[in-house]
């Protein structure tokens, strides 16, 4: 049998769309190779993906696109069958070319619905990603009101690395150091001291005041909601973490 006319038995096999001679024709195919099997399961599991994704439902405007079309379909050709005669032993069953066309716009209709679907799924996938990994700043300003210092860090939480920009912050006098502190909202699953706060950076800016610089930030930037704010104190040199100093810039002052 030509490999068309099979593609076309196994396609209404599966839709339910054969008379009584081509079932029994395609059974007794079956029984001579089984191996036919393979191709009637994948074009079930097929009609499964397009009908009945397991993942994420479809919009609905795409479902009535694909189903309705579909249905119509198979229905013209229900009809068109219940008002043939059926053919006799004597004389060879031609394939009515309506049933091939329904079939094989059903087929098509089926192959379009999963290709529209998967497509929805990757934008979706990458609206997603997007949001997720956007850029994140965080502006500082200082506490104290003759204090013309400021600081920016701009984090990318998918690298976990971020630039960090000070400007007009007096050097630091001997024996201490800058330290950026991420303070996180109280009872946060994370290590921290017993201020909520987990060293980020330590830094000393030139003689301008200036200090410009790639550092690397904790994983926390990747929930950044339990992140309540950011901020620069000044500390020994010989024991920074101690975070014994008040804030000299911080975020939302």
């Amino acid at each position: 049998m030509p490999s068309d006319q099979l593609q076309l038995l196994i396609a209404g096999y599966v839709l339910g769309d054969l008379d009584r001679e081509e079932a029994e024709t395609f059974e007794q195919l079956l029984a001579e190779n089984p191996a036919l099997m393979v191709e009637v399961e994948r074009m079930q599991k097929a009609l499964e993906l397009a009908y009945a994704p397991a993942e994420v439902l479809p919009p609905a405007r795409l479902r009535s696109a694909v189903l309705l079309p579909v249905q119509s379909t198979l229905t013209q050709s229900t009809l068109v069958q219940s008002t043939q005669p059926i053919a006799t032993a004597a004389r060879p069953k031609a394939f009515s070319w309506g049933k091939v066309m329904g079939v094989a716009a059903a087929v098509l209709l089926v192959s379009l619905g999963i290709s529209n679907y998967r497509l929805w799924q990757t934008l979706q996938a990458v609206q997603m990603q997007r949001q997720q990994f956007e850029m994140l700043t965080y502006s500082l300003r200082a506490t104290s009101a003759n204090n013309p210092a400021t600081a920016r860090v701009v984090v990318d939480p998918n690298t976990l690395k971020a630039n960090l920009i000070v400007s007009n912050l007096p050097p630091s006098p001997p024996g201490k150091v800058y330290v950026l502190w991420t303070v996180l909202e109280a009872g946060a699953p994370l290590t921290t001291d017993d201020k909520s706060a987990i060293l980020t950076e330590v830094f000393q800016v030139n003689a301008q005041g200036d200090f410009a610089e790639t550092i690397s930030v904790p994983d926390v930037y990747r929930s950044e909601t339990l992140i309540t704010k950011v901020a620069v104190t000044l500390e020994d040199v010989d024991s920074p973490q101690a975070h014994v100093g008040s804030p000299i810039l911080i975020t939302g002052s």
